[in-house]
């Protein structure tokens, strides 16, 4: 009986154990369906039925997950949504926790693009390792564009107006729709093959995701990272992220920032004219001290040749020398006095007054714990003497006394505890806790 017990389930059990199952076995799903029964609830929670063809499914999304998604669904809207199954228990009814929800199309298309980012970054793609720095001077650029689009004029313009001494190689490919990708790709492997750009600009403007796409396929970013010229990934606008801006080796929000970053404007390249002309006046310069300086070396040479320098030259050695001797008896003469000094200072280490010091401090130190000690042993004598007195006066008569109580004697002056031993008219003593009085007894 007891082992058929143990298998039935409670209604709160079961539902708890069915919740379990839901939320540990499927794990994270992806749903696409058509809302129904929306309801947004005053706490900011959005209720709704997920519905197809042939079935339905109760959502929920809380307030912190629909604040990021962007816009608020509407009935019969169909919608890609990210969630996990669990249970209410309450009801008993399954339903699906919603964390992220997109209109369906582009939904796809961030799933694909979130599935394709995890695969390349486990493949190294995106590792900084494998980062090329930009070339220090920078002669030619290329371009690969669309050869009508806007960016390519937005990108030229900007070359031509901060620096127009770089040449520009442009490599015209399909940036949107079939085969664009393929198109992108070929022209990356094309221009390392010709290989007579410094860098490569591989981008277009702005446009929706679908438009961008061909940027996040993976034959692109390949392509990007077995390049052998480093790639400026210029696509769409600041707020546009793709595959390509991850793989390639340096980010532009647009393609005009793109031309910024590789050009130089007309004020920097005359400071570097500038500092140009400020170096050959240096140099110039330069030569002509050092002319000057081997001009001055000749002319000592020949001032030392002349007999007065040479007897001015021995008359300096001997007085360098007798400052020598001067230095070496003083540099012997201190080293005797801090030898004494030393010899001075361990006789004072080795005097028996220190050691008087130190005994008469532990003599001093001794007393002053002997007298502490002294005075704890009276306290804790005290202490147990007023206990012990404490102790006493708690088991004595007269606390009894004081609490209100009497004691009762016959006049043989036996303490009476029984009433029934007295007879009528018979004298009794009474004692209180202050004074005693007499009493006959009133039967």
């Amino acid at each position: 009986m007891n082992s058929q017990n143990s298998n039935i389930y409670s209604v709160s059990r079961l539902n708890r154990a069915a919740k379990a199952l839901l939320e540990t076995g499927l794990g994270v799903v992806w749903l696409s369906g058509e809302i129904s029964n929306l309801t947004i609830a005053v706490s900011g929670h959005w209720y709704f039925t997920l519905k197809d063809h042939s079935a339905q499914v109760k959502c929920a999304m809380f307030k912190g997950n629909n604040r990021r998604a962007g816009f608020t669904p509407k009935h019969g809207q169909q919608v890609l949504v990210r969630g996990k199954l669990s249970l209410y228990e309450a009801r008993g009814d399954y339903q699906l926790i919603i964390e992220s929800m997109q209109p369906e199309g582009d939904g796809l298309l961030q799933q694909q693009f979130d599935q394709l980012k995890c695969q390349l970054a486990a493949e190294g793609l995106f590792s900084e390792k494998h980062k090329k720095p930009l070339p220090q001077i920078i002669k030619c650029i290329g371009i690969i564009t669309s050869s009508t689009g806007a960016a390519l004029h937005d990108i030229l313009s900007v070359l031509k107006r901060r620096d127009p001494r770089l040449q520009v190689v442009i490599y015209p490919s399909q940036v949107q729709g079939t085969g664009s990708a393929e198109s992108v790709a070929a022209q990356i492997q094309l221009a390392n093959a010709r290989n007579e750009c410094d860098l490569l600009i591989v981008g277009r403007g702005g446009g929706s995701l679908e438009d961008l796409w061909c940027f996040n396929e993976a034959r692109v970013a390949h392509a990007i990272f077995n390049s052998t010229l480093p790639i400026i990934s210029a696509v769409g606008h600041e707020i546009d992220v793709t595959i390509s801006d991850f793989v390639a080796d340096i980010r532009a929000a647009t393609p005009s920032a793109a031309a910024e970053l590789v050009s130089q404007n007309k004020a920097f390249v005359s400071t570097q004219l500038q500092t140009l002309v400020t170096r050959l006046k240096s140099a110039m310069s330069n030569n002509l001290q050092r002319t000057q300086h081997q001009h001055a070396l000749l002319t000592e040479k020949l001032f030392k040749q002349d007999p007065k320098h040479k007897l001015q030259q021995q008359t300096l050695i001997a007085d360098e020398l007798n400052l020598r001797l001067q230095h070496a008896m003083n540099t012997l003469l201190n080293g005797k006095q801090q030898q004494v000094n030393r010899l001075h200072s361990s006789l004072l280490q080795h005097s028996p007054e220190k050691t008087i010091n130190l005994e008469l401090q532990k003599q001093s130190q001794l007393n002053a714990r002997l007298k502490n000690a002294i005075m704890n042993k009276l306290q804790r004598s005290e202490t147990d003497l007023q206990n012990g007195i404490n102790q006493l006066n708690s088991v004595s008569p007269l606390a009894t006394l004081a609490r209100g109580y009497a004691i009762v004697k016959d006049e043989k002056g036996r303490v009476i505890i029984d009433a029934s031993t007295l007879s009528n008219e018979a004298l009794i003593d009474i004692h209180f806790a202050q004074g005693e009085v007499k009493a006959r007894v009133i039967i």
